[in-house]
């Protein structure tokens, strides 16, 4: 099956929307580290629509990041209709995404995101609504239901192809399990069977084995990385090694990690303002590149503290020093 755009290679390597993560700084990284395709964090329609000035800055992006995918979410069709009229016009992404996954609970008590999995006659006048608005490929992300009384991948799936969706995930996990359990990635083998569009599969990917596992157990057109990505861009390389047949490249030790980190921090602080602010909302991806590292809790805490990015710079120097300084004695 084809993707309504271009993508680089087959199978595609997605990373995920994700609020507060999928960012452009963490977006270009992730293309540099081999994701074929990216999506924005998910927009709110009402915010597009009425012109809300975080909202229309959160959708833009560099070329480099390209494909790229701007996610809405709601609720009405209309307002989802003008949200992907005005990304559409204002910045001609490579598809609209629907955001049918979400579970916070802000986004589903107004029946935006996975609320929207309750009413599937919505699910479709939704779809419908934004094809109608827009020249670009839409694409849908949906979880397999509800709860599992409503548990149904297929038949949400179906409703979406059936609306006009070009491409569709699926995150394995009803809206009630939020991110509890395990992902059924059978259901995604089920939908792949069952819709003519490509399928993209989603959920407990976290190693580069992962992507491998769910491409030969699914057959899904492409993989969606979210939470294995924190402080891992690397998962990219590794996975598209694997998946062309080549061995994992190594682990990245300490001196990469940080030097990745820095970059992706320099970054974040040129296109978000150098300040306090944006530091202390950079730390969450700080303490995530530590995962694995020798001593990484007592790095994660000294880093929990930081207000600057000199300060992060002096904490790893610091512990480069030490664990070279322990190397030469040993």
């Amino acid at each position: 099956m084809t993707f309504p755009y271009a993508v680089p290679h087959d199978p595609p390597l997605f990373l995920a929307p994700m609020a507060g993560v999928s960012e452009a700084p963490f977006r270009r990284l992730c293309r540099r580290f081999g994701a074929d395709v990216v999506v924005s964090e998910f927009l709110s329609s009402e915010g597009l629509r009425r012109g809300n000035e975080r909202t229309l800055e959160m959708a833009a992006f560099a070329p480099e990041e390209r494909p790229i995918g701007i996610q809405l979410f709601g609720s009405d069709p209309a307002a989802m209709a003008e949200g992907a009229a005005v990304v559409t016009e204002v910045f001609a992404p490579d598809f609209v995404d629907i955001n049918f996954g979400c579970p916070v609970k802000k986004v589903v008590k107004r029946n935006g995101g996975s609320g929207c999995l309750k009413d599937l006659g919505l699910v479709a006048a939704i779809t419908r609504a934004v094809v109608d608005a827009t020249r670009l490929p839409v694409t849908v992300k949906i979880r397999s239901g509800w709860d599992e009384t409503l548990r149904d991948p297929v038949s949400i799936a179906c409703t979406c192809e059936d609306a006009g969706a070009t491409a569709l995930t699926l995150h394995a996990r009803t809206r009630a399990q939020l991110y509890s359990g395990r992902a059924r990635w059978d259901e995604i083998a089920a939908v792949v069977r069952a819709l003519r569009i490509p399928v993209v599969g989603n959920g407990d990917v976290e190693t580069a084995e992962d992507v491998l596992r769910m491409r030969e157990e699914t057959g899904c057109a492409g993989v969606m990385i979210a939470r294995g990505s924190f402080g891992n861009p690397w998962i990219f390389a590794a996975a598209r090694a694997l998946l062309d047949g080549f061995p994992a490249p190594a682990v990245p030790g300490a001196a990469e990690r940080f030097a990745v980190a820095l970059d992706h921090a320099r970054l974040t602080l040129a296109l978000e303002g150098d300040t306090p602010k944006t530091v202390i909302e950079f730390r969450k991806h700080l303490g995530w590149y530590m995962r694995g590292l020798p001593g990484a809790a007592a790095l994660r805490d000294r880093l929990h503290h930081v207000n600057t990015l000199a300060e992060v710079e002096a904490i790893f120097a610091r512990h480069l020093e030490s664990g070279a300084a322990l190397a030469a004695a040993s």
